[in-house]
């Protein structure tokens, strides 16, 4: 392929449906993945680059242009994710991936001719636009984990992640963004409470910051955790090894090994165990609190929901 001339740099607000050479689009999905660091969530990028990758080999594969592509190559990926088994939610997510790339290079978005809306309501027809949900860790199923924990340093650090992901509804992400310097204990009328600010969330990108509140038995769990972190520690939610010593961050994706482990400790049976997953506390606290007489407003306040039909999915199978 030809790469872009010297003076690219000046064709930087031209439109590239206008150049008349081969993109590398690999080299131009590293560039935009680059650009647009620190202005889209971790988990975004990480999607894009993935589902955008698989297209660029499905077009290497039919001798076709990944960027710009042509709908027509778009509406034959469809029905090759479909015919993968695919969800119908993970086919939407990588045909908006697309979309986004394109867009993001001042191209014509391809997704939005005729021929791809034909073939993805072709695939929704086919798969249906239902999305699996996450297993329900509620109050129940909370206190049998916390029955499993003991008072090591794994012990320790277990019941205040548990505990502190119930009570403030947090996503994966946002659980293991927390620091220990954002914990804040006060004592009013005689009460102690105890709160942590979630610097950025989800339906936060400005970073505008969120006051969450913990019951008296999340703030003794998380300041006998807090005890333990060596002088520095910045994020609450560390690792801890085989030796029982604390190490690095937990990353997001152990949040869903640390609550299977815990749950197999409690004996939980193993069908219920599958559907446990890093959304599972939250899908669980939004349940009891529906059962409790939460109002949607005061639901989608303590979730972080800015739509209220994503809350219902939460709560539909309680």
């Amino acid at each position: 392929m030809t790469n872009l001339p010297k003076n690219a740099s000046s064709l930087a607000h031209t439109n590239l449906n206008d150049l008349k050479i081969r993109i590398d689009p690999k080299e131009l999905l590293a560039n935009t993945l680059e650009k647009i660091e620190g202005a889209y969530a971790y988990a975004s990028i990480r999607a894009y680059r993935a589902d955008f990758n698989a297209f660029i080999e499905f077009c290497e594969e039919c001798n076709e242009d990944a960027l710009p592509a042509l709908p027509s190559s778009i509406a034959n990926f469809i029905i090759k994710l479909s015919n993968n088994k695919r969800s119908s939610a993970g086919i939407r997510r990588a045909i908006c991936g697309i979309s986004t790339i394109h867009k993001l290079n001042r191209m014509d978005d391809p997704t939005k001719d005729p021929d791809v809306t034909i073939e993805m309501r072709r695939m929704h027809r086919k798969l249906g636009r239902s999305s699996s949900q996450a297993g329900s860790i509620n109050i129940d199923t909370l206190d049998k984990l916390l029955s499993a924990t003991d008072d090591s340093i794994r012990g320790l650090r277990d019941r205040a992640l548990l505990l502190v992901a119930y009570d403030t509804l947090c996503r994966r992400s946002e659980l293991v963004s927390l620091q220990v310097k954002d914990v804040k204990t006060t004592i009013k009328n005689g009460v102690e409470s105890t709160s942590i600010l979630l610097r950025k969330s989800k339906t936060d990108q400005d970073s505008m910051g969120k006051i969450l509140r913990l019951s008296p038995r999340a703030s003794l769990a998380l300041m006998e955790w807090i005890k333990q972190l060596p002088e520095g520690q910045e994020k609450i939610m560390a690792g801890v090894n085989r030796a029982h010593s604390i190490g690095s961050a937990v990353g997001a994706g152990q949040i869903n090994r640390i609550y299977k482990r815990i749950a197999r400790a409690a004996g939980l049976d193993e069908s219920v165990i599958k559907g446990i997953s890093g959304h599972s506390m939250r899908v669980g606290a939004a349940q009891d609190l529906l059962s409790s007489g939460a109002s949607m407003p005061i639901m989608m306040q303590r979730g972080r929901w800015s739509k209220s039909d994503t809350v219902m999915r939460y709560v539909e199978h309680i």
